[in-house]
């Protein structure tokens, strides 16, 4: 996870009372556990310095700290990140550093100089933040070194399988599945029918990425219990951007409960029972399986966290390309045309009586449909690149500039500001399908201050932070879309209003909408 959201809380008055039940807390455990008097204030003046915050050193980027102690500008954050930070760049210039929730984060608002970031890799590292707050989420034991010798290491080597020749067979399977799901729920039906667009990907999605992924109980096409699996899935995902922000768990109702009945989804018990499984998911269980030290409850929550990594942002990503397509028809008409001559010239004749099955290098010539895609990406996606200082340090930036960097310190890039940055892209908030497609091949060269970017669309993370499946998940988006644009014709129902992005989960991936929205579809006769 290639995020930072010390911010993302519900309310204010959430943020206040959590920030102070924990201040609390630990000040109690340090004078409980702390024998010697001066230990005592030692930990007191340790706490203080959290809650006051500290102050700038020479060749510090400029110290934003805001008037509430501890939470400093988490609230401003969480209100609206991409006004705020423009508002703070606009004062401090490019790089600042900001007090949130009891954390100093810099940010680095110059895509120019994210090669800088990426590039410190000794002293900046991403693995210590995800490290620290995964196993919390997700509720499996961090893993040792000592107690689990290898196992990190063959976990990183796993994401292999959702990369390069291996991610033919996977995408083969999905686009199997994805079929299945239309077939059977959609597709039998003539007339105009309504639905609940992020609802409809998110049933489509969730299942046809389950079977994918995990696979199915032997004789069986389908799996029972899907819906209500699927309704958990969201509970807990509601939850999310409060527990990486190290929120305690028994301070959000039944969500230890609901994550209790996810991890028990993927027990070894049942697992053991299902085929069609993914090569990728199988070799994770093999890998688990050689240590007996690692608990079947551990098992089952790293294999429940890589069903949200699968579906956690993928589900509002194809909600936007899909209503973005939708909302505009001539937009939808060109995508619609491409595919149908990618299968043309493949021999196949599209029927609606017939299921279609396009292939990972047909998937590759549909340029149009992946700008759409991308184009959706730069709009609705709002994740944090960060880096954790490994210890003090000068960042550089180039041959004549520096900053002074504390050990622990978060170094954070947000993308959103250059995805919609007017000095890169004209029109920012505008939707254009075709954005990222040039006489038929993907747009790349894209400037600011007549320098070309290398980081001008950065929706999957950067360096060691970059999503693993992020081909997969392209692909699989694809998949769907293109299912939807053969099959159906599609409008928003009369009087829908304009979709909005929900701000509640900035720093955390692609923003949901604040409301779902009503759309009509009908099979289309072909």
């Amino acid at each position: 996870m290639g995020v930072w959201s010390l911010w993302m809380l519900g309310s204010s008055s959430c943020i206040m009372f959590t920030c102070a039940l924990l201040v609390v807390v630990s000040l109690l455990f340090a004078v409980h556990y702390t024998s010697r008097k001066s230990d005592v204030f030692g930990k007191l003046n340790e706490l203080n310095l959290q809650l006051q915050g500290r102050d700038k050193r020479e060749n510090e980027p400029p110290l934003i700290k805001g008037w509430i102690p501890f939470l400093g500008k988490a609230l401003e954050f969480r209100k609206d990140s991409l006004k705020f930070l423009l508002e703070q760049k606009r004062k401090h210039g490019d790089i600042f550093t900001v007090r949130m929730a009891g954390k100093d984060v810099t940010f680095v608002m110059d895509s120019s100089l994210y090669p800088y970031i990426i590039k410190h890799g000794r002293q900046l590292d991403f693995h210590k933040f995800s490290d620290k707050v995964s196993p919390a989420t997700f509720g499996y034991q961090p893993v040792h070194s000592k107690l689990h010798p290898g196992l990190k290491e063959q976990i990183h080597r796993s994401f292999k399988l959702l990369q390069g020749d291996n991610l033919t067979p996977l995408t083969e399977s999905m686009m199997g599945n994805l079929m299945l799901v239309f077939r059977h729920d959609h597709l039998g039906h003539s007339g105009w029918r309504s639905g609940c667009m992020y609802q409809f990907c998110l049933s489509v999605m969730f299942e046809a990425t389950l079977l994918t992924l995990f696979g199915r109980p032997a004789a069986a096409r389908r799996r029972t219990g899907t819906n209500a699996l699927m309704d958990d899935f969201v509970k807990f995902d509601n939850k999310f951007p409060h527990l990486i922000t190290e929120v305690p768990i028994w301070l959000l109702g039944g969500t230890r409960a609901v994550r209790q009945k996810l991890i028990n989804y993927f027990l070894p018990d049942r697992m053991s029972h299902l085929t069609n499984m993914s090569e990728f998911i199988r070799m994770r269980m093999e890998v688990f399986d050689n240590y007996e030290n690692l608990r079947d409850v551990d098992k089952g929550a790293y294999h429940f966290a890589m069903l949200w990594a699968a579906l956690g942002n993928t589900v509002p990503a194809t909600f936007w390309a899909m209503y973005y397509l939708v909302s505009h028809p001539e937009a939808l008409q060109v995508v619609r045309q491409e595919i149908q001559e990618v299968l043309s010239l493949s021999g196949v004749e599209f029927s609606s009586d017939t299921n279609v099955k396009l292939h990972r290098e047909q998937l590759d010539k549909l340029r149009c449909l992946e700008s759409a895609i991308k184009e959706s990406l730069r709009l609705s996606s709002a994740s944090l690149n960060v880096r954790m200082a490994l210890e003090d340090f000068s960042l550089r930036l180039g041959e004549s500039r520096s900053f002074a960097i504390r050990k622990g310190d978060a170094i954070a890039m947000y993308p959103r500001t250059t995805h919609l940055d007017p000095e890169i892209y004209e029109e920012p908030k505008k939707f254009r399908f075709d954005r990222y497609v040039h006489n038929g091949a993907e747009k790349t060269d894209f400037y600011k201050d007549d320098q070309k970017l290398k980081y001008y669309l950065i929706p999957f993370g950067s360096g060691v932070s970059m999503c693993p499946g992020r081909h997969f998940a392209i692909n699989e988006i694809k998949q769907f879309l293109s299912l939807l644009l053969l099959y159906f014709d599609l409008q928003l129902e009369d009087g829908q209003s304009r979709a909005e992005f929900d701000p509640s989960r900035s720093g955390v991936g692609i923003l949901p909408p604040s409301a779902d929205v009503r759309f009509r579809y009908r099979l289309r006769v072909v």
